[in-house]
This record gives structure tokens, C-alpha cells and sequence, in this order.
């Protein structure tokens, strides 16, 4: 309890911070935020503002809930909350491989297209990238939640995982799921596996671009793609795990379970933090002002 405790105080404060000083930095209007005259103004901040946000929501699906069960000998969740935890999780995992495109079509601008980074990734275009990513991840959700609410279940209810698993849950149904597990797999498996290859073939011509730049104008991309790719093997790796095996499920789930819903959250704002001196910067300048304040 006390581990978890303070890893997920430190998920919320550490992404809370992040939306803080690009906000403050930007003079930013909520999630929405309007580019100023700062250096933390570009769209690659506005995409990881909001990043930091959909970690922030992707921490507190099931998190809370799983520190209250610490202290419950038998662990119970009602059926319209099994489901929402379900939605909740699709469509933030959803809306966070989405954005990672994003954040990856944005760097492939600025290094391949740098003298029309400006004029392509206008705020308008990063508001809509931001409207479907989100559109994505609830539609993605909301496929599967159709199927799962009709589902027969007759017993024993009883969910191996600290949260409520799309294909634990189908496990449950008193009826041959077969079909069901390969509508599951097909539609999770096309979204995972479209966004990997796009980001894969992303970094791999921003990679071979940046071989043919001068060392001196290469070496601070580089940190922000190693940033980056660091971000995107954490977060579809286990992801695309889950959905090789989909069925058979080994008790080493239930670390990446715990891996891939508090750990990456985690990891997130400290490797763009890190690895980027504008941030970094920006931290300096937001603690100042709060101690000037």
C-alpha cells in the first residue's frame, strides 16, 4: 500500500507539473493551449501536455481502487463499475497510441521538413490531432463495451487481476467466446499494431535524416527522438504482449498489468523531463517565480 501510495502521488504530481509549466510557460486556457512567445510554445509541448493528462486519467481508472483493496479481505466491484473500468482503460490506452503518433508525425516534421515545420504544425493541427486522438480511443472503447454488456455471466464472477481485463472479463461469459476473443484481438490488435508500424517507419527515416545532418544539428534531435522511442517501446510493449497471448494468461500478466497502468504514467514525465533542457529550463523558471511569489 505504502509502495503504490507514493508512486501514484508521484504519477498525478509528476504529470500535474509537466501540464503546469508548459501551461505557465505558454499561457495556456485549461487542456487547450494557445501558442505565445515562449520556448515551450511549439506543438511538441502542447502534445505533451496533453500526454501528461491522458497519464494522469490513465492512473486513476483503476488505481485508487486497487489501494482501497489493500485493506479488503474480499474484493468486490459491481458490474456497471467492472464495465467503466473497461472503457476507461480503452479508451485512454486508445487516445494515448493515437497522441504518440501524433508526437511522432510532429518530430518527423521538424527534422525531415524543418523550414515548413511552422506553417504544417499550426495550432489548428495539433487541436485536431488532439479531437482524434481522443475520437479514436472512445470509438476503440466503445466497439468492444457493446459486445462485452451482453455477455451472459453466470459464475463464478471472479476477475484474476486487480482491475476488471477485457479478456478475463469475456473468460467469464457462460457461452463460446471464441468469435468474441477474435473480434477483441482483431480490433485491438489493428489499432496497436498500425500505430507501431507508423511511429517504426516514422523514426526510421527521421533516423536516417538526422545520419546526414551535421553532428552539431543533430545531436539535440537525437535526444528528443531517443526520449521518444524510449516513450513507445515502454508503452506498446507490453501492449502488444497482451494481445499476442491474448487468452492464455500467465502470472506474469499481473506485473505488466501493474507495469503498464502505473509504471509507464510514471516513467513518461520523468524521461521527457530529463532528456529535454527546455523543460528542465522551464522547471527552474516556474520553481523561481513560485519562491519570488
Amino acid at each position: 500500500f505504502v509502495v503504490f501510495s507514493a508512486l501514484y502521488v508521484v504519477i498525478v504530481l509528476g504529470n500535474l507539473l509537466i501540464i503546469i509549466t508548459v501551461t505557465s510557460d505558454s499561457n495556456v486556457m485549461i487542456i487547450v493551449i494557445i501558442f505565445s512567445d515562449s520556448h515551450l510554445n511549439s506543438p511538441m509541448y502542447f502534445l505533451l501536455s496533453n500526454l501528461s493528462f491522458i497519464d494522469i486519467c490513465q492512473s486513476n481508472f483503476a488505481t485508487p481502487k486497487m489501494l482501497v483493496d489493500f485493506f479488503i479481505e474480499h474484493k468486490t466491484i459491481s458490474f456497471g463499475g467492472c464495465m467503466a473500468q473497461i472503457f476507461l482503460l480503452h479508451s485512454f490506452v486508445g487516445s494515448e497510441m493515437m497522441l504518440l503518433v501524433a508526437m511522432g508525425y510532429d518530430r518527423f516534421i521538424a527534422i525531415c521538413k524543418p523550414l515548413h515545420y511552422s506553417m504544417i504544425m499550426n495550432r489548428r493541427l495539433c487541436i485536431i490531432f488532439v479531437s482524434i486522438s481522443w475520437a479514436v480511443g472512445i470509438l476503440h472503447s466503445v466497439s468492444h463495451l457493446v459486445f462485452t454488456v451482453t455477455l451472459p455471466f453466470c459464475g463464478p464472477n471472479e476477475v484474476d487481476s486487480f482491475f476488471c481485463d477485457l479478456p478475463l472479463v469475456i473468460k467469464l461469459a457462460c457461452m463460446d467466446t471464441y468469435k468474441m476473443e477474435i473480434m477483441t484481438l482483431a480490433n485491438s490488435g489493428l489499432i496497436s499494431l498500425s500505430c507501431f508500424l507508423a511511429l517504426i517507419i516514422s523514426y526510421t527515416i527521421i533516423l536516417i535524416t538526422i545520419q546526414c545532418q551535421s553532428s552539431s544539428g543533430s545531436s539535440k534531435a537525437l535526444s528528443t527522438l531517443t526520449a521518444h522511442i524510449t516513450v513507445v517501446i515502454l508503452f506498446f510493449g507490453p501492449c502488444i504482449y497482451f494481445y499476442i497471448w491474448p487468452f492464455s494468461r500467465l502470472s506474469v500478466d499481473k506485473f505488466l498489468s501493474v507495469f503498464y497502468t502505473i509504471c509507464t504514467p510514471l516513467l513518461n514525465p520523468i524521461i521527457y523531463s530529463l532528456r529535454n533542457e527546455d523543460v528542465k529550463s522551464a522547471f527552474q523558471k516556474l520553481r523561481n517565480h513560485s519562491v519570488n511569489a
